[in-house]
């Protein structure tokens, strides 16, 4: 007889499979990421359609089939309505979720990331901003996109990919302003006098330096009460995606590793 397992998640994409099928990718409270077989689930008549879809928080009951693992129950508890409401904020649950499948892999619970992944999309649906200047589209833009680096910035931490921030990577020398350099192949923040033979880098002001400082180190309610600049979100954009390309290529070759079954 076949084991059922139970748990929480939420599911982070999905992809159809033959005539009737998906496939869910779904990040567990209890098991980590996984991937689990829908079947039927398209046919009007499954009684799974109502409990599971993309970025719905659900719970979950499956079994471990000799390759796949079978969705065997779901049960609703969030769809995030509001995220669902607004293309901007369902753009920043996409983004959110091609992150957290990318970086993460293997069939390992983690409190801290489901913790995480739980808050950004309870404060991506109950829009919480602290400061009455969001109610403007524009900053509420903002505020999206800044959730979104948090996300990223935390997650990075998490995993065991935090930067130095406060000393120079290569010469250890405490940064106090002036011109400094982001190179992530070299573990953070290189100064003026270190760049010089080195390749490949991106000026960085101090104000972004102190900018991710807050990122990784402070929570989200502290964060959103932040005044950022456009210019300063837009240098952070770059910066966050020069780290996150750098992950991913750390990343590569361990995509070949064999996933531990139950």
């Amino acid at each position: 007889m076949a084991t059922h397992y139970r748990t929480q998640g939420i599911v982070l994409k999905k992809n159809d499979r033959g005539e009737a099928d998906q496939l869910f990718t779904i990040y567990t409270k209890d098991f980590g990421k996984l991937e689990i077989l829908g079947k039927a689930i398209r046919k009007i008549k499954s009684k799974l359609r109502a409990g599971i879809d993309i970025f719905y928080l659900a719970e979950i009951e499956f079994i471990q089939g000799k390759a796949q693992k079978t969705l065997t129950e779901a049960f609703l508890i969030d769809k995030f309505e509001n995220i669902r409401r607004s293309f901007k904020k369902l753009k920043i649950a996409y983004k959110i979720s091609e992150v957290l499948d990318n970086l993460v892999f293997g069939q390992e619970p983690d409190k801290k990331i489901w913790q995480l992944l739980i808050g950004i999309f309870q404060e991506l649906n109950n829009q919480k901003f602290f400061n009455p200047e969001f109610r403007t589209e524009g900053l509420q833009t903002k505020n999206y996109l800044l959730l979104y680096h948090y996300f990223l910035w935390h997650l990075s931490s998490l995993l065991g990919y935090k930067l130095e921030l406060y000393h120079c990577s290569l010469c250890q020398k405490r940064l106090t302003g002036g011109t400094l350099f982001f190179n992530p192949k070299e573990g953070g923040i290189v100064c003026s006098q270190c760049q010089e033979p080195l390749k490949s880098i991106k000026e960085i002001s101090p104000d972004i330096v102190k900018i991710l400082r807050f990122l990784t180190e402070k929570d989200w309610l502290t964060i959103k009460r932040l005044k950022i600049e456009t210019s300063h979100l837009e240098s952070l954009k770059i910066i966050s995606h020069l780290y996150y390309s750098y992950i991913l290529g750390e990343l590569a070759p361990k995509n070949i590793l064999p996933r531990r079954e139950f």
